[in-house]
């Protein structure tokens, strides 16, 4: 999301647009008839899991709407980590994005059950995930201390206003391991090395 996420989103759609309809239909007509087995450990830890995170949503029977919530989240990432950004500011979006986190699982509504369809039970299980991606978000750009792409540092730029790059000591993919609850425990960053033997990586002018 922090360097070629953008570029690679728009491409996956532009050109996903073309090929779907031309290999995903072959590969579902396989698959008719076909019921996966429930029967694995897996499933079964997985089922309870997600049926535990149901209760727990409902139960919660807070005075806070699912669009306060959402709206509060975008907000803060809009104005604090959006394509142009700085340390200041994403380590002030850090420190409440916790606080938010706590207050959607303290006092949130979701109204209806888990038996039937429930558009916002759905609702609320995404913005609880998009809580924890939000942070994820603020800790990888914060980490990645250099401008690249839609990652554009505010600190890291030339005179004429272009993104810097730090290649020697980011040219790495970020993978971030999920830890828990970022309040107790932060996520675990591992790093891997870009290595290019045929094409060298340049700076780039947009003018």
């Amino acid at each position: 999301a922090n360097r070629l996420g953008a570029s690679a989103l728009m491409q996956g759609l532009a050109d996903g647009y073309f090929i779907l309809p031309y290999t995903l239909p072959n590969y579902l007509t396989a698959q008719m008839g076909k019921r996966p087995s429930t029967d694995h450990p897996e499933f079964k830890k997985t089922e309870s899991d997600v049926r535990a995170k149901i209760d727990n949503l409902l139960k919660i029977n807070g005075k806070r709407s699912l669009d306060s919530i959402h709206r509060e989240l975008g907000a803060l990432l809009w104005e604090k980590c959006g394509m142009s950004r700085n340390a200041k500011g994403l380590r002030e979006a850090l420190s409440k994005i916790p606080d938010l986190r706590e207050e959607f699982w303290n006092n949130v509504r979701v109204p209806g059950d888990g038996e039937d369809f429930n558009q916002s039970l759905e609702r609320a299980g995404r913005v609880a995930d998009f809580l924890e991606f939000a942070e994820l978000t603020c800790n990888d750009a914060l980490a990645r201390d250099e401008s690249c792409g839609a990652h554009f540092r505010e600190e890291h730029q030339t005179p004429e206003g272009e993104a810097l790059r730090d290649d020697e000591n980011f040219a790495t993919v970020f993978a971030w391991e999920f830890q828990g609850n970022g309040r107790i425990e932060p996520p675990k960053l591992h790093r891997e090395p870009l290595h290019f033997e045929t094409i060298h990586l340049t700076q780039r002018n947009y003018k």
